[in-house]
């Protein structure tokens, strides 16, 4: 196992796989499809976890977010934990490959993976404030489509982390409004080392799943 703790165990390691056992048998006794977002929320083991991990502003956005990484994390767990870890000559082959003109065709099925950026080697400012590392993403997808939760500020000292969701197809044609192009390095934000990778916008994040998908 990397000496880096993934998000998963992070949020769910502390006994609450249990919890995902449950999750599973109710999926399994009502029939229903566990990538159906609304459905697995309807799962009383599911309101019970989100319960538990409810954060402080009850409500609103924070519990969205909270569902979403629920649901992610349960995939994830429900597919093998499986982890692929990405070395910087692999970052760096994937933001230098031309965007998609066409949507990509692809497998019926690709199973929920986390995929895991060396540390400090990528930058996301995906909610329009200071940006923050990217640790990485959940994916899962089919054929055209592909869901992603990308983990933004993943540190030691932080009792939390960033999350950001986007999911659809491939991305056509992706420019950035400034002209430059998409990854281009970070050179002038404050707290990012001058020259890293850097992801802006959901459709960056979406476009970056997909290469890193093509070569998996």
């Amino acid at each position: 196992m990397s000496a880096r703790a993934t998000p998963f165990e992070l949020v769910f390691g502390s006994g609450r796989e249990e919890r995902f056992e449950a999750i599973r048998d109710e999926l399994a006794s009502a029939h229903r499809e566990p990538h159906d977002r609304d459905a697995f929320l309807l799962q009383r083991s599911v309101a019970e976890l989100l319960r538990e991990l409810r954060p402080d502003e009850g409500l609103g956005e924070a519990m969205e977010a909270l569902a979403a990484l629920v649901h992610h994390g349960y995939l994830f767990w429900s597919e093998g934990s499986r982890v692929r870890e990405l070395d910087e000559n692999q970052l760096e082959a994937l933001v230098a490959r031309p965007s998609a003109t066409q949507p990509a065709d692809g497998p019926a099925y690709r199973p929920a993976v986390y995929v895991r950026l060396p540390q400090l080697a990528a930058w996301g400012r995906l909610e329009g404030g200071p940006p923050e590392p990217l640790d990485g993403w959940f994916g899962w997808g089919r054929g055209q489509d592909l869901q992603v939760l990308a983990i933004l500020g993943l540190s030691p000292g932080r009792p939390g982390f960033t999350t950001v969701e986007a999911g659809g197809p491939r991305p056509e044609r992706l420019v950035r409004v400034d002209g430059s192009p998409p990854f281009a390095p970070i050179t002038t934000d404050t707290g990012a080392r001058a020259g890293i990778t850097s992801v802006r916008g959901q459709e960056e994040l979406l476009e970056l799943a997909w290469r890193a998908g093509e070569t998996s």
